[in-house]
């Protein structure tokens, strides 16, 4: 709501010539977002548990990273196998802009597996295009599964976490995921560390030659020490 209040206020400076200067507009800080995801063990559980249609939406999704309704939603005409890719037209977006959608290995499988169960809709269920995903269905098998706490949305963060944690840089996975803000992506930057692995193994090395040299320092006063001894 602020937000929007400062906008008005801006325009009403730049545009409209209704204020000579426009008052300054604290904004509140913005809370945390949440970001649940599942190990590998965790998703292979909840695959296990849910109905064959959903099981093929989530598989699809933990490969691919698309909401929830880019997926319910996802035509065969949206799909190029012989490319190996799909892609979600820009008033499907979030962002309102077009994605690419590049398909690995697990991701064909799952699509070559609908062909032939519905002329436009890749998702089906009982011959019927599928209108939700997060059903009672898939809270059911949550259950089973002994997950909690855990949304359909939240298979996308498990999608990204993954890809952050094997190694997918933060400009990347913007763009796979079709993110606007580059700050939505850094929520993720917390599960990989690899990036400061080289600072600190250098302060490690310092601390490694602090410590030898300390040590030659010893050996050679005590090798005085004898000397003095002896004479």
């Amino acid at each position: 709501m602020l937000e929007i209040v400062r906008a008005i206020l801006r325009r009403a400076e730049r545009e409209w010539d209704r204020l000579e200067r426009a008052p300054h507009v604290r904004m509140l800080p913005q809370a945390k977002r949440r970001i649940r995801w599942l190990t590998r063990e965790e998703a292979s559980c909840l695959l296990a548990e849910l109905p064959d249609h959903l099981a093929a939406m989530a598989r699809f999704t933990l490969a691919t990273g698309l909401r929830e309704a880019n997926v319910v939603k996802l035509d065969w005409s949206q799909v190029d196998l012989a490319r190996r890719c799909a892609w979600i037209h820009a008033d499907q977006a979030k962002a309102r802009k077009a994605i690419p959608v590049p398909l690995n290995a697990e991701a064909v499988l799952v699509v070559r597996q609908q062909e032939g169960k519905h002329p436009d809709r890749v998702f089906t269920y009982k011959g019927k295009p599928v209108t939700k995903a997060n059903n009672h269905a898939w809270r059911k098998a949550l259950v089973r599964a002994g997950i909690e706490d855990f949304r359909w949305h939240d298979l996308r963060h498990t999608w990204a976490s993954w890809h952050v944690q094997q190694g997918t840089p933060l400009h990347v996975l913007q763009e796979l995921g079709g993110w606007s803000d580059y700050e939505m992506v850094r929520r993720y930057a917390h599960l990989s560390v690899e990036h400061l692995a080289e600072y600190a193994d250098g302060l490690s090395e310092i601390r490694l030659v602090s410590t030898n040299l300390a040590q030659s320092e010893n050996r050679q006063e005590k090798s005085g020490s004898e000397v003095a001894v002896t004479a």
